[in-house]
């Protein structure tokens, strides 16, 4: 009888996620019941399933009460704890895969309302201009507040090509967006190779750099990542600059195998469950594919879970130095715990730590240089009025006719304002992107005037921007 009870009480758990207060000072212990004790609330839970189904003024919906239980029993463990249905556990093994339909965008659930993660690139979310932490407060006109998590995400969902309103709160103005459902292929790895905006690409000094944008942690992340570097170190590059802003995670072993491809030995993370003995540790493999070259890992509000793992892997290991804003802060392992039926436990198992023993949960990476996502105004003039050229009778340099050349050809090109923006012009306005692709040339002119290892640069550069 209390097994059978034990059973009920699993699916008929209220729906208390948020019921919780936030950011206790201090957590209570947590009061284990005696069997009798659990016997008599179980008794209470079946009371309650009975007389609600019998004494409603409409029709149960029975199905529909027990999986709103199992999520609210989740649900009351942490934010990221769920139950998936056999087409939810479907579409997150779709997900997975790297192709699914919606409209392309990471959320979660805060205090009862839906707070966005991260957009994913190129997706609906993303060119409608959601951002990482805007919170959405209705969908089609219904409040968000009354949903799960999942009920949510149902709801974004749809045929593609069909429409979905979204009222979100950005940066504490309330606006409407109509978004165009699609499907969402999520392209893991971007790579290219970069310059910065005001170097001449057909000077052969011009330093390359090796630019590597990850979206998301997939299943062929790793895979992609390492045939990307074997391109990039065909192309003479000086180092790299690993683009995870806005990637709000995925696959544990995929943050691992990443961390391993710019690693040449010492712990990635380790993971802790329930029990403090249980303690599982992941070491890098020798073989640095980036061959020792300086990398910059960039992060910002949006980069969760697996993004905080390479970052907090590199920045730990002495590999890489981050920049950007402080992370998300979700250090939390979830997997999927199938019943055997097609559905399946979405449940929070352990939490990870860097290699230093530092715990992100709540609280993020912090940037070895903060740069916060800007937009920059130019000042002064590129040329000086006042220089040794605005002297009479001052020697000239035999180059200035080359020069001035290309300036008027550059000054023509310029005029042309009407055209949609190249990807050299979008870089060129991406301030975190160009302070980390200086930092890369730093710390790549460092290493080779002073013939150091990545990690004495990377020292060397660290000291001179704190006497900064």
């Amino acid at each position: 009888m209390l097994k059978k009870l034990i059973i009920l009480s699993i699916l008929l758990f209220p729906m208390v996620a948020d019921a919780a207060p936030k950011n206790k000072k201090k957590e209570e212990p947590v009061v284990h019941l005696t069997d009798e004790q659990i016997y008599q609330e179980l008794k209470k839970l079946a009371l309650v399933f009975e007389v609600a189904r019998d004494n409603f003024v409409e029709e149960a919906d029975e199905k529909k009460m027990l999986e709103a239980a199992m999520n609210g029993m989740l649900g009351a463990l942490d934010p990221h704890s769920s139950y998936l249905s056999a087409d939810d556990f479907k579409e997150f093994n779709d997900k997975s895969q790297g192709e699914f339909g919606g409209l392309g965008i990471q959320i979660t659930s805060d205090r009862g309302a839906v707070r966005v993660i991260s957009p994913i690139d190129d997706t609906p979310a993303d060119k409608a201009g959601i951002k990482a932490g805007d919170y959405i407060t209705h969908i089609d006109g219904e409040q968000v507040f009354d949903l799960t998590l999942n009920q949510a995400v149902k709801k974004m969902k749809g045929r593609p090509g069909t429409k979905v309103k979204l009222t979100i709160i950005s940066d504490g103005e309330e606006k409407t967006l109509t978004l165009k459902r699609a499907i969402i292929k999520v392209e893991s790895v971007k790579h290219d190779v970069k310059t910065m905006a005001d170097a001449d690409p057909d000077d052969k000094e011009t330093p390359k750099i090796g630019y590597v944008r990850i979206s998301d942690f997939g299943v062929t992340t790793a895979r992609d990542l390492k045939k990307a570097l074997k391109e990039l170190e065909q192309k003479d590059v000086i180092g790299y600059v690993l683009d995870v802003r806005n990637n709000p995670g995925g696959y544990l072993t995929a943050a691992i195998d990443v961390s391993d491809a710019f690693l040449d030995g010492g712990e990635i993370v380790s993971t802790r469950g329930k029990d403090k003995t249980d303690i599982e540790r992941n070491f890098a493999t020798p073989g640095d594919l980036a061959n020792g070259k300086p990398v910059v890992v960039l992060i910002n509000h949006g980069s969760a879970s697996a993004s905080e793992i390479v970052a907090g892997a590199l920045q730990d290991n002495g590999r890489g130095l981050v920049m950007g804003s402080q992370s998300f802060g979700k250090g939390s392992v979830q997997q999927q715990k199938p019943l055997g039926d097609g559905t399946a436990i979405h449940i929070t198992i352990a939490r990870y730590y860097t290699p230093s023993g530092r715990s992100i949960q709540n609280e993020g990476i912090t940037p070895d240089v903060e740069v916060l996502h800007s937009k920059v105004e130019v000042l002064e003039k590129k040329e000086s009025s006042y220089s040794e050229a605005s002297f009479k009778n001052s020697l000239k340099n035999e180059q200035t006719e080359k020069k001035d050349k290309k300036k008027d050809k550059d000054d023509t090109d310029s005029d042309e304002d009407d055209k949609d923006l190249t990807d050299e012009e979008k870089d060129a306005l991406d301030y975190q992107l160009q302070r980390a692709m200086d930092m890369v040339i730093a710390m790549s002119k460092m290493q080779s005037r002073a013939n150091v290892s990545p990690t004495d640069a990377l020292s060397m550069t660290e000291e001179k921007s704190d006497k900064k």
